[in-house]
């Protein structure tokens, strides 16, 4: 049963292990040029250190999210913290190059287990007044963990040498698994819907994977995350060293930015667009997938200024208004998931969909260190205008033909399971 207010208690433990959750993962990405120099990294093989970390998390993710559905969620919320903070730890400690995609393919196995478990908790304790907006804060500490990871594993970096960073985040991480070890404890409830219409839906159609096929609506938000995820990726690995590259700028200055321009603008993104969210869904709720695509048209715009020398302050500016365009957009995602889907099918949703995110963003930070001696980065950041351009479309496509049938459909059931 969905409780009516705000569960604290629960948001201000998973907000700080979602923002290590990104520290962990990102840090690898300001600290390219030190790697580089230590290991012999080429650019490709820089592009298959951070791809690989993708790669295993597309591979992880659809078990760990059906996983999630049907045990406890804080306990693989506290499994997963733990795996990836000693994974961290052994990232420090790598000798070569071939070493460190086994350990970032590690990492990703370990952390795909999170997101799945701890946005069904947040949906599960939260109802759909509520739910954009608790999701959104935990999605902002994703943004904070990416800046601060991407900062201090620059600041280390030059100081201390790049191994440092992860050996000092890996210990953080234990010590938050302590923590959350208490404030989670019976934090977990019966899944609303079991024994219900739910439930016998998974029983008829053999399965929520095949529950999930009979939503279209549901494959439409996961092509069109899929196809953002490409940009998304491509500048979270690659964007500090196009900063060290063209603007001479320190590993600490590259660091900070390109994370900062990134995420600074999902802090206010995510939790202004839940607001927003919820307030076009108490028209309706298809108004979520409309605001996506308004969304991704202004972001295509803006990332044109790769298409010309650009100075720095109008990269900058382009950037944040990519950013803050995403964030909107990503705010309306999970909520409008949780409209289609009952209950029991979010966490394996979920856990489907980053795996189609990750896989996607793995094929485009691989592509960007193939093409990079070609092309150059400023190319490669201005084709994510286009792939913007067809997110827009299969949202138009979806808004129009598939989601008001998908919602009435789900709103048939409830109304339907209530009489039971």
């Amino acid at each position: 049963m969905q409780t009516k207010s705000f569960n604290w208690p629960l948001i201000a433990v998973l907000t700080p292990i979602a923002a290590l959750n990104y520290c962990d993962r990102l840090a690898i990405a300001a600290v390219f040029p030190l790697l580089r120099a230590d290991l012999g990294a080429s650019d490709v093989m820089l592009g298959t250190i951070a791809s690989a970390f993708l790669w295993s998390y597309a591979l992880g993710s659809p078990i760990v999210g059906w996983i999630a559905d049907h045990v406890s969620r804080t306990r693989m919320v506290l499994i997963s913290l733990t795996a990836w903070s000693l994974i961290t730890m052994a990232t420090g400690l790598a000798r070569s190059s071939n070493q460190l995609i086994v350990i970032r393919v590690l990492l990703g196995l370990a952390e795909c287990a999170y997101i799945p478990a701890a946005v069904g908790l947040l949906a599960d304790h939260h109802g759909s007044q509520q739910r954009a907006r608790a999701i959104s804060i935990h999605t902002a500490g994703l943004g904070i963990g990416a800046i601060a990871g991407s900062t201090l594993a620059g600041f280390l970096g030059q100081r201390y040498g790049w191994r440092s960073t992860f050996l000092i985040l890996g210990a953080a991480g234990i010590l938050l698994s302590f923590v959350a070890a208490t404030v989670l404890r019976g934090q977990d409830q019966p899944v609303s819907g079991t024994g219900s219409i739910a439930m016998r839906e998974a029983s008829e159609t053999g399965g929520i994977l095949r529950a999930l096929l009979r939503v279209p609506s549901y494959w439409v938000l996961l092509v069109q995350s899929m196809i953002l995820s490409i940009g998304i990726w491509l500048f979270l690995n690659w964007l500090p060293l196009y900063f060290t590259e063209t603007f001479g700028m320190s590993l600490a200055g590259a660091g900070f930015y390109g994370a900062a321009l990134l995420e600074f603008p999902l802090l206010f993104g995510v939790i202004a667009g839940g607001y927003v969210s919820d307030a076009v869904a108490r028209r309706s709720s298809a108004g979520r997938m409309l605001v996506q695509m308004i969304c991704y048209i202004i972001a295509s715009v803006l990332l044109l200024v790769f298409t010309r020398n650009s100075t720095f302050a109008l990269v900058a500016t382009a950037v944040l208004g990519f950013s803050l365009m995403r964030s909107f957009a990503v705010a309306n995602e999970s909520p409008l998931l949780c409209d289609l889907l009952p209950s029991r099918q979010r966490s394996t949703a979920i856990g489907l969909m980053n795996s189609a995110n990750t896989f996607a963003g793995g094929v485009g930070v691989f592509g960007a260190g193939v093409l990079k001696s070609n092309f150059g980065l400023s190319a490669i950041f201005a084709g994510v205008s286009g792939i913007l351009i067809i997110a827009a479309a299969v949202n138009a496509f979806g808004y129009l033909f598939l989601l008001p049938r998908d919602l009435q459909r789900r709103a048939d059931k409830i109304h339907e399971e209530a009489q039971i």
